[in-house]
């Protein structure tokens, strides 16, 4: 299925659009509370590029299946790296913290 500004927008005004507007809010949409056509302007107009992002990145997922992700394998590498660092680091800490009395008269 081909992508469209036109499909994006019409996608992006049904997710928009109330079921409470009715005949009796002049412009088709309930009162918010003070909110100018600015705000709603600018609301749209992210709801659009956030909808147009996700179409997008949905698009490319589809085409791309392997998109470069990190293997489970090469998490569980750095993981273990890290925790014998901090386990190294934390020995010598202690061991530092234990002998410093006598370290100090060297």
């Amino acid at each position: 299925m081909k992508h469209t500004a036109a499909r994006t927008r019409r996608a992006v005004h049904r997710a928009t659009t109330s079921p409470h507007t009715g005949p009796d809010s002049p412009s088709g949409r309930p009162r918010r509370g003070g909110l100018g056509s600015r705000t709603w302007a600018r609301a749209g107009g992210a709801a659009l590029r956030l909808t147009t992002r996700v179409q997008e990145g949905l698009e490319e997922a589809a085409r791309r299946p392997d998109r470069g992700d990190i293997s489970t394998t090469t998490v569980i590498i750095w993981v273990a790296a890290v925790t014998g660092a901090v386990l190294i680091a934390g020995t010598i800490a202690v061991v530092i913290a234990k002998y410093n009395a006598k370290l100090s008269g060297l």
